[in-house]
């Protein structure tokens, strides 16, 4: 994105302190934005098939299932097609598909969805792709796979006439590259031609299994999962290695191998971690769904990441967007989508989301049962900026739950002047409780948080700025029930009353160094 792209991006992260909270802000900020997208790459049709089992089949001990419910979606690049058309773009698609009754069921549903078909080529020596799973009782038994052994040439040279018409004037291009074929040879050529000399507002996203191919593009972004990052780098995790810490370690290696400005790297229910080629590191935490009949997160993440990116919004801010819409599909079954009106519901599910000290204390005795470690952190949190969010990631990876005590109010009051806070209690606690770092908000009203401390007793207290443990009144309560105090370091950012001076100016912000509050 070009400065003045992020500068337009951090204005409307300001303007959040003059609406109800992120989900009013949403949808009316993706409506007015409706980027242009095309998904290219490989598109496929996934079938989700259930029934009852009764017995076993005659020829082997193998059980029968009587299909009672066959559904259909697209999945692939098409999933990530149909998620950015659900969240507001204006998307074309283009890709392979064979004559047959997926690829015609795959077209409906993309027309239906609103997609641009135009650029998705039928071809009679294909086989459009398919994965199909059997389930019963909640449980997937088995998958089976329909994939052509082989890519007509034909096919490829018609797809590659086109591509240059299909990404011309679009705001952002997202290259789906999962090895089924459909961006090999002339149409990954001329695709690189294409974009290597697209505009700096042009935003380039891979999301492949392999994206060393596609370094030549030098993309904005490329999005390999764990797994499809450890090949990159030559390496194996084993059980307990600490991922995201290696793979930091490691960010020169894996920005070299994409040619990507930022690598994000999807964790599974572990979030994600953005590793800019310059520029602080970023973490999101993942709100998992307790069981597995979900497909097409990632796409639904590269979507919604990729829908951010072109609306300006800054980089870790578009990175915490598409985590959510993530969380959204994980609890729904199947292959299905996040749309804007779903998005704005569960940012809305937590609002009024601060627990009483009384509940606080019922949900950290179930987490310490389970051996999770406490950390807890407090603070006024007025008008959210990215010192805030990053001071809070640094917390979380000090143990397993973060908790944010807010001030109330009237504390506030008493600690920045009269016109302090710009927000109300209720109205930051919805923000901060959205961010994927933090698993629960609490409000004291004490001059200090000592008696929370004492109910709740977290392994750890981290508070931020030029403090030493000696100095917090809050140190001798942590330590008497064999807790420690962090310090973490300063963060180099706008303070919170240099942003609220500005705002109320009308001026730019400029960057500074202040503690966090």
């Amino acid at each position: 994105m070009s400065g003045g792209d992020e500068e337009r991006g951090l204005a409307d992260q300001r303007g959040l302190s003059d609406q109800r909270g992120l989900a009013d802000w949403l949808p009316a900020r993706l409506a007015a934005v409706a980027p242009s997208v095309t998904v290219i790459g490989d598109v496929m049709l996934d079938g989700w098939w259930s029934g009852s089992i009764d017995r076993l089949c005659r020829e082997a001990p193998a059980p029968v299932v009587d299909i009672s419910r066959r559904m259909f979606a697209p999945g692939g690049a098409a999933n990530t097609a149909m998620n950015l058309a659900a969240l507001g773009a204006k998307v074309r698609v283009a890709g392979l598909i064979g004559c047959d009754d997926a690829g015609m069921e795959l077209r409906r549903q993309l027309r239906a969805a609103g997609v641009n078909t135009s650029h998705l080529h039928e071809h009679t020596g294909m086989v459009t792709t398919s994965k199909t799973r059997i389930s019963s009782a909640g449980q997937v038994l088995l998958r089976f796979d329909d994939v052509a052994c082989k890519v007509p040439p034909d096919a490829l040279a018609a797809l590659a006439l086109t591509l240059p018409a299909a990404v011309r004037g679009q705001d952002a291009v997202v290259v789906c590259d999962y090895g089924a074929g459909a961006l090999q040879g002339p149409v990954r050529s001329a695709l690189l031609d294409a974009l290597g000399g697209r505009a700096g507002t042009q935003l380039a996203v891979v999301d492949a299994h392999d994206p060393r191919p596609w370094a030549a593009l030098r993309p904005d972004l490329a999005t390999p999962n764990a797994e499809e990052a450890a090949r990159l780098l030559g390496i194996r995790f084993t059980s307990g290695s600490d991922r995201p810490a290696v793979m930091a370690a490691r960010r020169d290696d894996l920005i070299d191998a994409t040619g990507a400005r930022a690598v994000v790297v999807t964790l599974d229910r572990d979030g994600t971690l953005l590793l800019p080629a310059a520029g602080d590191t970023h973490r999101t935490w993942a709100r998992p769904a307790t069981e597995k009949q979900a497909s097409g997160a990632g796409d639904t993440f590269v979507a919604a990441l990729t829908l951010a990116r072109a609306a300006a919004l800054p980089l870790s801010t578009s990175v915490d967007f598409a985590q959510a819409a993530a969380d959204v599909v994980v609890h729904h079954p199947g292959t299905s989508v996040c749309s804007s009106a779903d998005l704005t519901r569960h940012l809305a599910s937590f609002a009024d989301t601060a627990l009483s000290a009384d509940e606080l204390a019922r949900h950290i005795q179930g987490d310490r049962a389970e051996g999770r470690r406490i950390v807890l952190t407090n603070g006024c949190f007025d008008v959210l900026h990215r010192g805030h969010t990053r001071y809070l990631n640094q917390a979380k990876q000090l143990g397993d739950v973060l908790v944010v005590a807010l001030n109330s109010d009237a504390s506030v009051r008493r600690l920045k002047g009269p016109d302090r806070p710009i927000n109300p209690v209720a109205d930051r606690a919805a923000v901060i409780a959205a961010l994927s770092c933090v698993d629960y908000v609490t409000v004291f009203e004490t001059p200090t948080p000592i008696p929370l401390i004492e109910k709740i007793r977290p392994e750890i207290y981290a508070k931020g700025g030029d403090y030493t443990p000696e100095m917090l009144a809050e140190t001798e309560a942590v330590e008497r029930f064999g807790g420690t105090v962090t310090i973490l370091d300063y963060v180099p950012d706008l303070s919170t009353t240099a942003v609220v001076q500005r705002i109320r100016n009308g001026e730019g912000a400029a960057v500074g160094e202040a503690p966090v509050n």
